[in-house]
Order: structure tokens, then sequence, then C-alpha cells
């Protein structure tokens, strides 16, 4: 790889020189245009967090992620990553694999490694998370997930819950399975389920069981596929498209027809979901946008100026073939 030293010694210059040039310093127009011909030449590229390190400001973003495979968290990293990029920001990224513990363990090694600020995808919010939020003292921003006094960027979780068992009841269906996750979660495994159980509390003679599954989707085809046999309600709601989706590769294992046996719906809008057959119904939710906000608003909060505590980001009802109205 080249240098910074390669550079100064094919310009015939100082390292102190190109080190001036590199951060916007005065150097003379003769030394600017010879350097910017080496640095094209050559392809050289500054170790941004070499010089953080090293800065008193620095310019790396730290970005704690639940999983490696998270849909929600990879489309919304999407819009991260280039928001960062065009304000000349980069972005560092560590995984937790749904841990709580090495999701605070991330807080302290980021600001350790002086990032400028961090967007946590957090799986829950605890007082351990909070105190840690408050020693680094530098700006944190949670995606997906609120808590009091913290700044936040989410979905409205309880309106979407609420689409889909309005939707759902709207189809004439009485008996539920709702696949939940656990309660710790508060957006999705209190906040979501909520507003499904809200709406179909609405219609008279509903029956609902309620069984706790995971988020994986291994995990959870493991369990469903073991459950399906056994369940008599018309439809079945699953906190995430990735549940819908195990339910789906379940119910063709054991040759089950959707939405003639049971219908299904998810929440994400996960792009798979229009791919397998059949399609699921489902909630699409705004990754892409809360990418831009968490950017925008993480910026403006380094410059001193003031945010929203809590962004709320509105969602949308997708029908798909996976479930029917009953006669």
């Amino acid at each position: 790889m080249v240098t910074i030293n390669d550079i100064a010694q094919q310009a015939g210059v100082a390292k102190s020189t190109v080190s001036r040039y590199l951060n916007g310093g005065s150097v003379s127009q003769k030394t600017k245009d010879k350097l910017d011909t080496l640095v094209a030449e050559t392809g050289y590229r500054p170790n941004t967090f070499a010089q953080s390190l090293k800065a008193k400001k620095t310019t790396i973003i730290g970005t704690i992620i639940p999983r490696l495979d998270s849909y929600s968290a990879n489309e919304a990293l999407i819009s991260i990553d280039k928001g960062l990029r065009e304000k000349n920001f980069q972005l560092l990224i560590t995984n937790t694999n749904q841990d709580a513990k090495r999701e605070i363990e991330s807080i302290y090694s980021l600001a350790s490694q002086k990032v400028a600020g961090i967007l946590l995808f957090a799986t829950v919010i605890t007082e351990a998370h909070k105190k840690a939020i408050a020693d680094v003292a530098i700006p944190v921003i949670l995606l997906g997930q609120q808590a009091d006094g913290l700044y936040s960027i989410v979905h409205d979780e309880y309106d979407a819950g609420f689409k889909i068992g309005k939707y759902a009841t709207d189809l004439g269906h009485k008996n539920f399975l709702y696949l939940t996750v656990l309660k710790a979660d508060v957006a999705v495994g209190q906040m979501r389920k909520k507003g499904v159980l809200d709406a179909l509390s609405e219609s008279k003679e509903t029956t609902i069981e309620l069984i706790e599954t995971s988020f994986t989707f291994e995990e959870a085809y493991q369990q469903i596929i073991h459950l399906l046999p056994d369940v008599t309600a018309s439809y079945i709601i699953c906190a995430t498209d990735n549940i819908a989706l195990a339910v789906l590769k379940a119910a063709h294992q054991l040759k089950i027809s959707i939405p003639n046996v049971f219908s299904v719906s998810g929440f994400g809008g996960y792009q798979i979901t229009t791919v397998v057959s059949p399609t699921i119904t489902t909630v699409k939710y705004a990754y892409q946008e809360l990418g831009e906000i968490a950017v925008e608003n993480l910026l403006l909060l380094l410059e001193g100026l003031p945010v929203p505590k809590k962004t709320i980001l509105k969602n949308k009802l997708i029908e798909n073939e996976s479930t029917k109205r009953l006669n």
C-alpha cells in the first residue's frame, strides 16, 4: 500500500507538507498540482482511522448492529454508509449477535477508539445501556428502540401492529395464533404486539393464542415445524417477516397449503417476501429513511445543534398472496 512517506518522497517534499495538503492546509499551487497528480496516479487513500485516533475531532461513526444477517439493519446501513461518505465520515461496524452484554461492551469499545458518535441498533435498552451511553459522553442515537432521555429513531410499531390486526379481522378471521418475540424487546415484543392485540380485541368472538419464538429464521423454523400440525387458527400473525418465512418453509415441508389452511402475515417488508410463493402479506418499514435521518441527526448533534429526542417513522400495509378472506 502507498503511504504518506511514499508520496512525500516522490514529490520531493516533507511529510508534513503532504499532511498539510491532505488536511486542506496551505501549500503552494505548484506543490498542490504535483501532489494532486501523485495521489491520482497512485490511488493513495489516507488512513482515516489512524488520523482520527490522533485528532481531537474524529470522522469515524461507530454503528452497532444486532446480527450480520439482519435485513432491517442492512437496509438502514446502505443509507447510513452513503450519507456518511457524502459528508466525509467513515463507518465502523460492530456486530453483537443479539447479545445485550456485547452491545454495552461495544459502546465502551467504540468510544475508546475515539469515534465521533454511535448509532445503536439495540435489541433491548437496560440500565446498563443507559449508564454506558452516559459514561462515554459522545452522541448516541438508538435505532429501532427508544428510552426516556435518549435520542431515538423508531418505527410506529403500535400502528403497524394495529394495521395487521384490523386487516385480519376485516378478512373475517376469528381464530388467531400470534408468534411473538421476547417481551424485553420493547419495540417488537411489546408495542407491536399491543397494536395487534388491541385491533383483534375490537372484533367479537376472537380467540388469540400467543407463542414466543426467535428472531432468527432457523431457530424459529425448528420450533414452528413442530407447532404447525396442531394449529387450529385460521390466521397466523408473525412478529417479523423472518418468522413468517419460517412458517412458510415449515408449511411447505408439511405439505400445508397457505393460505388455504391458514393465512400468514409478517412485519418488515423484506424484499424476499415478494419472491417466495406465496408472496407474504406484510407491513413495510422505512429502513433506508431511518438510516438517512440517523446520519442527519447525528451530524447535527456533533455540531451542537438541536434534534428531536424521538423521531417516529410511518409504515405501509402490503397485501400479498399469503392471506385470504374467509367466506
